[in-house]
């Protein structure tokens, strides 16, 4: 398994060729992405970036991640999305992301990673519990009409 990253650079993405090849398994996670997603994703990397878990040019799982610097964790390294294709989980995927999200949170001196995750997702609960995430807030939001 090796690692694909896909970012935003110039006004132009990096790797644009492996968004056809990730969006069947991101849309796993987030079936109400619009038809038109690579347009979705040019405007979601300018600020972020994608790493995706690739063996034999097949796309096996992906996370989209971004940082900043805010008052309460310094750099904060955000993690939006974390998936693996649902015909290889349980497989090492997951663990192998978020190793690498690690290693680059490390670099970018970025003291641990931040994700959400629906309250409805106990089986990815459980997973981000094996790997050494805590709860140590909640996510308070108000939806707009």
């Amino acid at each position: 398994m090796r690692v694909v990253e896909v970012f935003a650079e110039g006004g132009r993405v990096a790797g644009a060729e492996w968004l056809a090849r990730a969006e069947p398994v991101h849309r796993q996670l987030r079936p109400h992405l619009p038809a038109d997603y690579s347009a979705k994703m040019e405007r979601v990397l300018k600020d972020a970036h994608m790493a995706l878990a690739v063996e034999d040019d097949a796309v096996l799982g992906l996370a989209v991640y971004r940082w900043h610097e805010n008052t309460s964790d310094g750099l904060k390294f955000y993690v939006d999305d974390l998936v693996t294709d649902e015909d290889c989980r349980s497989e090492g995927v997951g663990h192998f992301l978020i190793a690498h999200l690690e290693e680059v949170a490390r670099k970018l001196g970025a003291s641990g990673l931040t994700l959400d995750s629906g309250t409805q997702r106990t089986q990815a609960h459980k997973f981000y519990f094996r790997e050494g995430f805590v709860i140590p807030a909640f996510n308070f939001k108000k939806s707009f009409s």
